[in-house]
């Protein structure tokens, strides 16, 4: 394999793995799920028809599979009215839910999406936690503020202070109303702002989030 060649190949995995995108491809009458674990789905790419020969071709006729310019700009808001923002769903390749967007043709689904993993944040108290997003919005999933761990925000600290380990509030509503919607969104972690769930204990404020365009 020439240099040339292999800087190529490489240039090309290098895109394939950044993107961390998945696919899920289901013949006419078949179902597929979507699943993200604990992330949540953002679907990128979805259509119901045919633009390729091979795909769901076996056991077909030719007159079945000829036509490849079947699309369907239907499928992509179906699709992600019913998965974004949720760790799984299930699709069901049918006329019933995209419509027939080529009369005698045998269609498949085809739906290529991503899962969206939490950011996180942790800021010690009376320190500001920066939320970012460069596309999207903020979505808060999460926000903590209290001690559940010795080891954060302890450099410094007394052993008194850094202690208690039960001491944690959810703030998630009041960071949600605060930043989600927004672009960038600053916190400050103090009692001012959620209040004082252990008194004598350094604390600090843990968020997590995602940046979604839904």
């Amino acid at each position: 394999m020439s240099p040339l060649l292999t800087l190529g190949v490489l240039i090309l995995l290098a895109c394939c793995v950044s993107t961390g995108a998945d696919r899920r491809v289901a013949c006419e009458g078949q179902k597929t799920t979507l699943n993200c674990g604990s992330s949540k789905i953002k679907v990128l790419r979805a259509n119901y028809g045919r633009t390729d020969r091979r795909v769901c071709a076996c056991g077909r006729p030719y007159c079945q599979t000829v036509k490849t310019n079947c699309v369907n700009r239907r499928t992509l808001p179906v699709v992600k009215s019913r998965c974004d923002g949720r760790t799984s769903c299930s699709l069901v390749a049918s006329n019933t839910w995209f419509s027939d967007p080529c009369y005698g043709t045998y269609k498949y689904l085809d739906v290529t999406y991503t899962c969206l993993r939490p950011k996180r944040v942790v800021s010690c108290e009376w320190g500001v936690s920066r939320l970012r997003c460069g596309w999207g919005t903020i979505r808060v999933q999460r926000a903590v503020y209290g001690r559940r761990s010795r080891s954060v925000c302890s450099s410094g600290q007394s052993w008194f202070k850094t202690r208690n380990t039960r001491c944690a509030r959810s703030v998630t509503s009041s960071m949600a109303r605060r930043c989600n919607g927004r672009k960038a969104c600053n916190v400050r972690a103090s009692n001012r702002v959620f209040g004082d769930p252990c008194r004598g204990t350094y604390k600090y404020l843990d968020v997590n989030y995602t940046c979604s365009s839904w």
